[in-house]
């Protein structure tokens, strides 16, 4: 169930709260219709996170008015994925953003307080995949995870993955990420002892397409354990990581 949810039944069931409080707290209007784009509310209490912008194909203008309808509705912190750097540099001049030029994101507020229950694994099998490690990890940041990078381990130079296998051991949730043929995720799925979310890139010579190759070789692992989401999606995989690493036993 949400924290933020829960906590408001709690504060009923212990009167710190009054029912009516209550229901005014959690009806609000579902969404917010600004034309072009209808702000979706509710989601935090539906899903555990505030919704998230996706900044490809999106103008600057129309981000600025969905920022501004969010912060209306009070949520403060705030990532923007796929951003391209002109279009910062516009919203920049409305609102104090960070933005990570590598991972093509940007954060409005500040990262959750990291309350997980271990840590999530960032691995690449080289450098060249780094970006889209980078949108996964602070993605995972973003929402309150603490997050271990381990850049440029892959298959072609095994000692140099055998060296953090005290990380990979530890580990509560690793994403895996590789272009090529992808080999990385099925090594660390024979390895690890937690879920293993394995993102395929669109890095590699003309026969890897593009990253179908990796995506291919993900989904055939024979690897137990070992889930594949979409090429180059990194948001994806540390959105994903971060529910594994907050779930609780529901009663």
């Amino acid at each position: 169930m949400n924290g933020e949810l829960k906590q408001i039944l709690e504060q009923v069931r212990n009167k710190k709260l009054s029912v009516k409080e209550a229901i005014l707290k959690i009806k609000k209007k579902p969404f917010e219709d600004i034309d072009f784009a209808k702000i979706d509310l509710h989601r935090k209490f539906r899903k555990g996170t505030n919704e998230v912008i996706y900044g490809a194909g999106k103008t600057a203008e129309q981000i600025i008015g969905i920022i501004k309808a969010m912060k209306s509705n009070g949520q403060d912190n705030i990532l923007i994925t796929r951003l391209q750097e002109e279009k910062k540099d516009i919203i920049s001049k409305k609102y104090k953003i960070k933005y990570f030029s590598d991972a093509k994101i940007a954060i409005l507020g500040k990262n959750l307080i990291p309350d997980g229950i271990g840590t999530i694994v960032v691995a690449t099998g080289g450098t060249s995949d780094i970006p889209v490690a980078q949108e996964a990890a602070i993605t995972a940041e973003f929402f309150g995870n603490k997050v271990v990078r381990l850049y440029d381990i892959g298959v072609a130079g095994l000692h140099r993955l055998m060296a953090h296998i005290d990380d990979i051991m530890n580990a509560s949730v690793i994403i895996t990420i590789a272009g090529m043929e992808g080999a990385l995720a099925s090594v660390i799925g024979g390895l690890a002892d937690c879920p293993v979310i394995a993102v395929p890139t669109s890095i590699g010579y003309g026969a890897s397409f593009h990253g179908l190759s990796a995506l291919l070789s993900m989904l055939n692992s024979c690897s137990a354990g070992v889930s594949v989401v979409n090429i180059d999606n990194g948001f994806g995989a540390g959105y994903i990581a971060n529910m594994i690493n907050h779930m609780e036993i529901k009663k």
